[in-house]
């Protein structure tokens, strides 16, 4: 059964892909969604092409997807037993909206509240994650693992800004605003899953951001944890798709960053 599963999720993401190439530099409708940022025909399109699919082959599994799910009821699905595939079809809307080539689609496999299947895709650079629970995180079918970097001296980061809720835009800029001092360097993508597939892969050491949705982190949480990294809340407890904020990165650094949060608090 988890071999049927992998199987019909990495063909999904692949008619997924030819989706969105499909459509790359040819949006026509752009619309934008109340504190998510914009959407456009490709993320539907995608979304719907998946979706079929993954139903078709596995009609006994739930699915709570960006575009299909609404965000008001996301909420209820935090306690939901059983199956379910958790979809984003397109992080890194505007970047694809402006032909910037850094997009991808993060597709998961929850089983019983334990993310088992992570896959992220970027169509443009034709790298493709994978993870299964227990069998290592792979990029292009070769076998990743996070850095070993100790010191935010010699570490690359990254992280993103969501300008459409001040108060945690506001917190993000002091936390930066201390990080891109002691740091080797700070990088903003803009595309979560990808930020998180490059740190399971040692390219960024650590990853930060507050206000994600399950959809952004469920595959990278696994790719991360398969490649030997941690991921956790602001608080420092473990992290789940539903949590408010994410610190994810070997455990060295998010040790190192943790301490950095409490310290700022305390002085705030």
């Amino acid at each position: 059964m988890k071999k049927s599963r992998y199987e019909a999720a990495v063909k999904a993401v692949k008619l997924g892909r030819a989706c969105l190439l499909g459509y790359f530099g040819k949006i026509n409708q752009i619309e934008v969604k109340e504190k998510a940022g914009l959407v456009s025909e490709a993320d539907r399109e995608c979304e719907n092409l998946m979706k079929a699919y993954l139903e078709l082959h596995h009609p006994d599994i739930d699915f709570l997807g960006e575009e299909t799910s609404h965000l008001n009821h996301v909420e209820s699905f935090k306690s939901a037993s059983g199956a379910r595939w958790i979809l984003d079809p397109l992080d890194g809307t505007t970047n694809y909206i402006h032909q910037f080539p850094i997009f991808c689609i993060s597709l998961a496999l929850e089983v019983n509240g334990q993310i088992e299947l992570g896959i992220i895709d970027m169509p443009v650079l034709n790298q493709t994650w994978t993870a299964i629970r227990g069998e290592g995180a792979f990029c292009n079918g070769e076998k990743v693992s996070v850095s070993k970097t100790e010191k935010f001296s010699d570490a690359l980061l990254s992280t993103g800004f969501f300008a459409e809720d001040p108060e945690h835009l506001d917190e993000q800029l002091v936390i930066f605003s201390k990080l891109v001092r002691i740091a080797r360097g700070v990088r903003r993508p803009g595309a979560a899953a990808y930020d998180l597939a490059l740190v399971s892969s040692g390219v960024f050491d650590l990853f930060w951001e507050k206000n994600l949705k399950p959809w952004d982190t469920a595959a990278g949480l696994l790719l991360i944890e398969e490649a030997g990294g941690i991921v956790r809340t602001y608080e420092g407890n473990p992290y789940t798709p539903f949590e408010k904020s994410v610190v994810a990165g070997n455990p060295k650094l998010v040790e190192c960053f943790l301490k950095e949060i409490r310290d700022l608090r305390k002085n705030s």
